[in-house]
């Protein structure tokens, strides 16, 4: 039983190779088009039924269902199973059929969501955010294998660069239509919702995606592309030998390090963000998801532009670029801490700059800097062990945030009111360790 299922995700074999050069090309058009936007849109998706849960919960703490350090549990729970997720999807994503790993994540993951929405039993409810947290795993580390099975050298900057942002576009459907399905409802839309959409999403990735091009038949997309810088399609190592250069790279380690950081800041303003604006800024639910709108959105902006800003004012270096965002994150949390409460247009610029930033870090220092250094055949393997990082961080995030709001909390009225400003100095400085770590890298040697 378990050969059958390790068969079933494991590559096929490959075929032998199409001789029409007509076909190749047509087929290889038609397919790499049809993999990247199933990526770029499935990989959007899962963010949907990952903050759910930030959506949901003003609306679930104020009935009492759960308190904030419970909450900060859940989100933490699931940061840290999704890191550990990671790490191992992101070695296997090396051996998979891609089309049927990815799908299979997706569709948990909304099946999980589907079941959160029936229950408030803390126990049951901690379970199937776990469950979610793995499966929601499946989605980075296969993108990034199947951009560098379809992509080469010379164009995976830009496409690696849009596919980046499109967790982006899961943020925006969460923050705008998730919150405005809350607002009308209940909290357990918050969950419902998402796992709706998500499961017919799921059905399509298995029809859309693929398995590598030479199980179709095809050459080596270096080959195809006549690249001759993604190095030679046939290579002698093994994948676990190459996957082994990857963890004996200290470069990986320490962007690793940075990245955790810069998820650190990242996930608290998902997690907490909304719940900032309504308590330390007074907006309505609907008002602050609005304001949050802006931050997957030009994050977005700043994802899909970022590598090629990189590649035409740098020389493809990502050093200067990381420092430049990074100072742009620094800025803006700082504005947004500091401008008073009342400021709309103030609030939406400070949270605009950052999701621009935060949006091109996670591009730089979420994978790009560190696939730029390994091994193309062992892409998974490199976002496994990043994904470890930011996803420790996150998960720290969220267990400090949720304690030290916890701790700060006062009863106004026989209602909670939660303090941010001592934990706003810790997001901020660990933006400022991100860059520091960054540059520690600034002239590690790159490997093909």
């Amino acid at each position: 039983m378990l050969k059958r299922i390790i068969d079933f995700y494991r590559t096929g074999p490959d075929r032998p190779p199409i001789l029409d050069p007509d076909r190749v090309r047509r087929l290889y058009t038609r397919m790499r088009w049809q993999v990247f936007v199933s990526l770029t849109l499935g990989y959007g998706l899962f963010y949907t039924c990952r903050l759910s849960l930030s959506v949901a919960k003003k609306p679930m703490l104020d009935e009492g269902i759960f308190d904030a350090r419970l909450m900060g549990i859940i989100g933490a729970v699931l940061l840290i199973v999704n890191g550990l997720g990671r790490f191992a999807n992101g070695f296997l994503s090396d051996r998979a059929n891609i089309r049927r790993f990815m799908s299979t994540g997706l569709l948990v993951s909304a099946l999980a969501n589907l079941c959160l929405g029936f229950t408030d039993y803390f126990w049951l409810f901690l379970a199937l955010w776990t469950i979610n947290g793995w499966f929601q795993s499946m989605g980075s580390a296969p993108s990034t294998v199947s951009l560098c099975q379809w992509f080469s050298n010379n164009e995976r900057g830009t496409y690696y660069g849009i596919w980046c942002g499109s967790d982006h576009i899961g943020e925006a459907i969460s923050f705008l239509g998730t919150a405005t399905l809350v607002s009308y409802t209940s909290w357990r839309w918050g969950f419902w919702g998402p796992g709706i959409v998500c499961l017919v999403a799921s059905i399509l990735l298995f029809r859309l995606l693929a398995d590598r091009p030479q199980t179709y038949g095809l050459p080596h997309v270096a080959e195809f592309r006549n690249d001759l810088s993604a190095g030679a399609p046939h290579v002698t190592e093994t994948v676990g030998q190459l996957q082994w250069m990857v963890i004996r790279k200290p470069a990986v380690w320490v962007l690793g390090l940075s990245c955790a950081m810069m998820y650190v800041t990242r996930y608290a303003i998902m997690s907490w963000g909304v719940m900032y604006l309504q308590v330390g800024k007074g907006y309505t639910l609907m008002e602050a998801g609005s304001i949050l709108t802006a931050f997957p959105i030009l994050g977005y902006v700043g994802a899909s532009t970022c590598g090629l800003f990189s590649d035409r004012c740098f020389g493809g270096s990502r050093n200067w670029p990381t420092v430049i965002y990074g100072v742009l994150c620094v800025g803006s949390l700082l504005a947004l801490r500091d401008v008073p409460p009342g400021n709309y247009l103030a609030d939406l610029l400070s949270m605009s700059v950052l999701g621009l930033g935060i949006g091109a870090l996670v591009v730089f220092l979420g994978g790009l800097s560190a696939i730029d250094l390994c091994p193309k055949r062992a892409a998974g393997a490199v976002k496994g062990i990043i994904g470890l990082f930011a996803y420790a961080g996150a998960a720290l995030q969220d267990v400090v945030s949720g304690s030290v709001l916890e701790s700060h909390k006062t009863l106004v009225d026989g209602k909670p009111v939660y303090d941010f400003d001592v934990i706003f100095g810790y997001w901020i400085g660990a933006a400022v360790l991100s860059i520091l770590l960054a540059a520690l890298v600034w002239k590690a040697r790159k490997e093909e």
